[in-house]
């Protein structure tokens, strides 16, 4: 019988195999979803933490914290949830031993960190993520590319310009008609 993480759900999408977590509250199918996005939330402890050891255990908080929270609560779009999640524990590491956070850090979390307790807010937030997301589905390869390595993967121009084989010109062009293209397709598809 195979593991469930290695061929029985490896085909699921994040949301069917969330889906099948919050029918059968299995933690395993958790584990799995988790084990997707160990290398994203290490990315993100080292990006905030800048030091191996404390990123790997931030990852092991972050863990810990969702298998702690998801059961309570309805996450539609995980990705950016733990990816929240991850960047919030970050930040509340730096403050709570009295690291030096950067102004512009400062400034997002306390936008971030208010709001665990709104859940209209938070929902609001989850169905917009979701609406980018479906909009980033509709633009054409070339933008489609272009938009998740800058925007999703932090690519530089250069770097997109390297990976696509595109111009710089066309690169910056492509990221700046899938963004106004994705723009258009969330204020038309919004409740």
């Amino acid at each position: 019988m195979p593991l469930k993480g290695t061929t029985q759900y490896q085909q699921l999408t994040d949301q069917e195999l969330l889906q099948m977590f919050y029918k059968q509250r299995d933690q395993q199918l958790l584990g799995d979803l988790l084990q997707r996005y160990t290398l994203l939330l290490f990315g993100v402890c080292m990006k905030y933490l800048k030091n191996e050891e404390l990123a790997k255990d931030g990852v092991q908080q972050v863990f810990l914290k969702a298998l702690k929270e998801l059961p309570r609560y309805e996450v539609t779009y995980f990705k950016s949830w733990i990816y929240m999640v991850a960047k919030n524990y970050c930040l509340m590491y730096l403050r709570d031993n009295n690291k030096h956070i950067p102004d512009e850090l400062k400034e997002q979390h306390s936008k971030v960190l208010p709001q665990e307790d709104d859940k209209e807010e938070k929902k609001e937030k989850e169905q917009l993520l979701e609406l980018i997301e479906q909009a980033l589905e509709t633009l054409n390869a070339d933008q489609k590319v272009c938009v998740t390595l800058f925007y999703l993967q932090k690519k530089t121009y250069q770097e997109i310009s390297s990976i696509t084989g595109n111009t710089l010109l066309q690169v910056k062009s492509h990221i700046q008609n899938g963004k106004r293209n994705i723009k258009i397709w969330v204020e038309r598809n919004r409740n």
